[in-house]
């Protein structure tokens, strides 16, 4: 009995909510389901030396862009999806599997006048299964050293969001991307 009455003083508080609100329930925005089904790819800049900024800056843009996939910082002693280098050479990903791979921001590009965050954007780009899009313009992301050196434009185009979503909606995480065996040399 006393089961009896609690269950019908739940029904009728849900019957006075459904009421109340119209007879209609509410859904979260889209985003919000998007974000909370995201695919996480970590990230480990401790070797990104001077760029580590640029590298996170990168990572923060993409988060910004896109609701499939969201980059976030290793924590500590967890093994990186993808791990960032600073070297002397010119930038480079060498993506194994989609969302994994290994980003040289290389000095290179840098000692030659390119932006540090779109450089690392750019590299965060191939590791997400975008290719190089030569020559483009500054609008796209992936044109990458072709948009020359007054281009700092660090953030994808339509085409390049659509086609990161596209790459991680319902992607299976051992997916390699396409043409990406070899180092994508900017």
């Amino acid at each position: 009995m006393h089961v009896r009455t609690l269950t019908g003083g739940l029904a009728a508080a849900c019957l006075m909510s459904l009421a109340l609100t119209g007879g209609q329930a509410a859904a979260a925005p889209h985003t919000a389901n998007a974000r909370a089904a995201a695919r996480v790819v970590t990230y480990d800049a401790g070797g990104s030396a001077e760029f580590r900024s640029a590298v996170d800056r990168g990572a923060a843009i993409w988060n910004e862009s896109v609701d499939a996939v969201a980059l976030r910082p290793a924590a500590s002693g967890q093994r990186a999806d993808i791990r960032v280098l600073a070297d002397n050479g010119w930038p480079r990903a060498l993506p194994t599997t989609l969302g994994r791979g290994t980003v040289y921001i290389g000095r290179q590009a840098v000692d030659e006048g390119y932006d540090t965050v779109r450089i690392s954007a750019h590299e965060l780009g191939h590791i997400l299964g975008l290719p190089d899009r030569k020559p483009g313009p500054c609008s796209s992301l992936m044109s990458g050293s072709s948009a020359g050196t007054a281009c700092t434009n660090p953030y994808p185009n339509a085409a390049e969001k659509a086609e990161v979503e596209g790459n991680f909606g319902g992607a299976p995480a051992d997916r390699a991307p396409a043409a990406r065996a070899e180092a994508i040399v900017d």
